[in-house]
């Protein structure tokens, strides 16, 4: 069974940094292309970041560039973002996702974790 454990949200102050944390099971998580979304409250799903599956090409949403980092360890079947100077704006659920390419479909997410950034 494919799964997807999405952990590390939490309330912090604009400004603050989070790590979240993906841990992967029930599929061969170092051939795939990883990545993250979020869902802002109201609003709809939102694109944040994807990593390929050697780490070698990651990409961002222009919203979260140079504020957030996507990585993995394929070690430990687990995908990581890094969350730096986080806005108020950064509030929302966020899903690790698998995908089917780089560029491909979502074929599996996790759970989701909650981000808050309030004063």
């Amino acid at each position: 069974e494919v799964q997807l454990v999405d952990s590390g949200g939490g309330l912090v102050q604009p400004g603050g940094s989070l790590r979240l944390s993906c841990v992967a099971s029930g599929f061969a998580f170092s051939t795939f292309a990883m990545g993250w979304v979020r869902q802002p409250p109201g609003k709809g799903e939102e694109w944040v970041s994807t990593i390929d599956s050697e780490s070698s090409a990651t990409a961002y949403a222009d919203s979260v560039k140079g504020r957030f980092t996507i990585s993995r360890d394929n070690s430990k079947y687990t995908l990581y973002l890094q969350l730096n100077s986080l806005k108020t704006e950064d509030t929302a659920m966020y899903y690790c996702v698998r995908r089917n390419a780089y560029y491909g479909v979502i074929t599996a997410r996790g759970q989701g974790t909650q981000v808050t950034v309030s004063s």
